[in-house]
């Protein structure tokens, strides 16, 4: 008898899917997503059209016009009509069941009626939208702008001031051990994706299960599969941002002739591949019209034929693939080999891949594609006339290591491919702390050791700012005290702690006074750019990413390190924190109706002190000098254990729900801010059945 489509919950409102065949499971997979999340995935939509200020007002257009510029819809349709039958179907039956949902009455949220909008139907290629929107700033063009910013204002040779091991706009930590370090002597995986905190969560924890397959795993609402963590039962995956260099910018010179627009070549002047405008519709305000032109690098995402073009070249548009040909293998894997060769399509964001199987194979992989091409592309933006920076039509090899014992991904140097396929990484401080913390544990690893890792606070920038307190300068009584106060300080960044409250406002403090010397202060002047690459560009953000390179090389560049010191300590002591360190670093969710339409429509959570900080394996980010609050930070956690599934565990910040009314929409969030985490439960038996039929 043919297995119906069956939505089941746990206790806490995770939805278990069950289908007689992968594409019943798709439709089955889009019908959930669109009714439990929305307004999310409309809104997801809207971006990868450009439509949001036809929705929601003038407020969307920084990022239509960016959308439309870049190509956005273009480069998912041509990526949609690449893909093989089997794919494109499965995507279609996705796309059904979120059209099924609107059909039913299934979408329903707040959001619409308190912004007077409504959800429409998809199209067959709106997945990859979806997916393309979470990524296409996720790379590392934006920093090449920053990096020509910092050229420009200061001269070439101060970018080295900057050049850290890397601003982690979205990171993770993964760590895997292997059998013969585990108490059950088969693998074990864990870790913690680190993105923006959106309400509801960017991921979300899902069941899949049909007779070829039954995965556990976190998904992106709007997006087939589990695309980078899942629990087939024999083998596991996850993923971490391989800080990979993959996005080029260059500066083209255009000339417009007859209503024909030409772009300079390494062979000469050559016709633009597109030159037309289109429409942006604004809500309550007249439309707006976007010139979009595309030459032979890529669509001209700043500037235009009056000046001061830039194009982007990514591998999704060059290659026509996203790499969504590796979803359904990912889902039917039953080995690490398995994985590792579904991953072989894998196209963009480029990741660090830690898998491991029942029967004892470990894995630890880049999967993705970079493109071969001259080392200078991947620093600031270069000419387009160069043949010397063209790409040369092949991709780098990526890197593939067996695990015998341990194995740590966190964004850094070790675990991304290096200089083969990067520029910057970011701080090699998680990675050995997860490192250390395994090996002080030794043999016999279990589960419950994974997750204790999760919540470690210690701060790893803690040493060089310390040494930079023990050569600060002549002070008053007071700021002395608060110096000494400081160095007696253990380094860790605990919520209840008075003394890290009392460090991050001196961190701040001292950013501050970074950014103010005469040889950083220029670096806020205006930039040029659209506001919606403001955050990369934003001075005192960068200065405080880069705080220990600016500590190591400012003075030799001409910034006083030591006045910056004095001053911040001095600031602080004139007026101290008075509370601990959880009470201002307190989560920050982030939902759309916050830069979108009518203000104080959104949805919100109660306030949660947090612990952890930027440069913690509990990395609940702040921005110093900026806010104390964290709006990025671990996104997910989860245990995969390969020798019994059930034991394994998961937690997301919020809940399983986007309506706030559901009791299921931040009932995750007093968990995760204490480390716990929730089983992950495989036994049918214990879930409840939904009493309405999905088709």
């Amino acid at each position: 008898m043919p297995m119906r489509p069956e939505i089941f919950r746990d206790p806490w409102g995770i939805p278990h899917l069950r289908a007689g065949s992968p594409d019943e499971l798709s439709f089955l997979q889009g019908y959930n997503a669109a009714a439990d999340r929305s307004w999310q995935v409309e809104m997801e939509r809207w971006r990868s059209e450009g439509r949001t200020a036809e929705h929601l007002g003038a407020d969307g257009l920084d990022w239509d016009r960016f959308a439309r510029r870049v190509r956005l819809d273009d480069t998912v349709r041509r990526c949609f009509e690449n893909l093989d039958a089997e794919t494109r179907r499965w995507c279609t039956a996705y796309v059904d069941g979120v059209n099924h949902a609107l059909e039913t009455g299934r979408r329903d949220a707040d959001e619409f009626s308190a912004t007077d909008t409504a959800p429409a139907a998809w199209q067959p290629w709106t997945p990859l939208g979806v997916f393309l929107v979470h990524h296409i700033l996720f790379g590392t063009f934006p920093n090449k702008l920053w990096r020509g910013h910092v050229s420009a204002t200061l001269g070439a040779d101060a970018v080295g001031l900057f050049s850290i091991e890397a601003p982690v706009w979205a990171g993770s930590n993964a760590w895997a051990a292997a059998g013969t370090v585990t108490a059950s002597g088969r693998p074990l995986l864990a870790g913690d994706p680190h993105r923006l905190m959106e309400l509801p969560g960017v991921y979300q924890q899902v069941r899949l299960a049909c007779p070829e397959f039954d995965v556990v795993g976190l998904a992106f609402p709007g997006v087939p599969g589990t695309p980078h963590f899942g629990h087939a039962g024999p083998v596991a995956w996850a993923v971490t941002n391989a800080m990979a260099d993959y996005q080029d910018l260059f500066r083209e010179q255009l000339r417009s002739s007859g209503g024909l627009v030409s772009a300079l070549g390494p062979d000469g002047w050559e016709p633009v591949q597109a030159h037309h405008e289109e429409e942006i519709l604004v809500r309550g305000a007249a439309s707006e019209t976007v010139k979009v032109i595309e030459t032979a690098r890529g669509p001209v995402i700043s500037g235009g034929a009056d000046g001061g073009a830039l194009s982007l070249r990514t591998p999704a548009r060059a290659a026509g693939t996203l790499g969504f040909e590796a979803l359904l293998p990912l889902l039917r894997s039953r080995s690490a080999a398995d994985v590792e060769g579904a991953l072989d399509a894998w196209v963009e964001p480029v990741n660090c891949v830690l898998v491991a199987d029942s029967g004892g194979d470990v894995r630890q992989l880049v999967a993705g594609k970079v493109p071969v091409r001259n080392r200078q592309n991947r620093v600031s933006p270069v000419p387009a006339w160069s043949a010397e920076h063209q790409w040369r039509g092949a991709w780098e090899k990526m890197p593939r290591l067996n695990v015998a014992s341990l194995a740590v991904n966190a964004n850094d140097r070790d675990s991304g491919g290096g200089d083969q396929l990067g520029l910057e990484f970011a701080p090699a401080h998680r990675a050995r702390r997860i490192r250390q913390l395994l090996e002080e544990h030794g043999p016999g690893l279990d589960a419950d050791a994974m997750q204790q890792i999760h919540m470690d606070t210690h701060l790893g920038s803690w040493p060089a700012l310390r040494g930079l307190l023990q050569e600060s300068g002549s002070l008053t009584a007071e700021a002395s005290a608060l110096r000494e106060r400081l160095l007696q300080w253990d380094g860790h960044m605990d919520g209840s702690s008075n003394e890290a409250g009392a460090f991050a406002a001196w961190r701040s403090a001292l950013v501050l006074a970074l950014a103010r010397t005469p040889k950083l202060q220029p670096l806020a002047e205006p930039h040029g750019f659209t506001p919606l690459f403001g955050p990369w560009l934003h001075a005192p953000s960068r200065v405080g990413f880069a705080l220990e390179t600016l500590i190591t090389k400012g003075p030799e560049a001409g910034v006083d390190v030591g006045e910056a010191t004095r001053e911040a300590l001095e600031e602080v002591a004139a007026a101290p924190p008075a509370g601990t360190w959880g009470s201002s670093h307190t989560v920050l969710p982030l939902h759309a109706l916050n830069d979108h339409g009518p203000r104080g429509l959104a949805p919100s959570v109660p306030a949660t002190g947090l612990s952890g900080d930027t440069g913690c394996v509990l990395s609940a980010e702040s921005l110093p000098g900026v806010t104390d609050r964290s709006f990025r930070g671990p996104v997910a956690r989860y245990v995969w254990d390969l020798a019994d599934r059930a034991a394994s565990r998961w937690v997301v910040p919020f809940g399983a729900s986007g309506h706030p009314d559901d009791p299921h929409f931040a009932s995750q969030l007093p968990l995760w801010a204490a480390g716990d985490l929730i089983p992950v439960i495989t036994d049918w038996g214990q879930l409840t059945k939904e009493n309405h039929d999905p088709r």
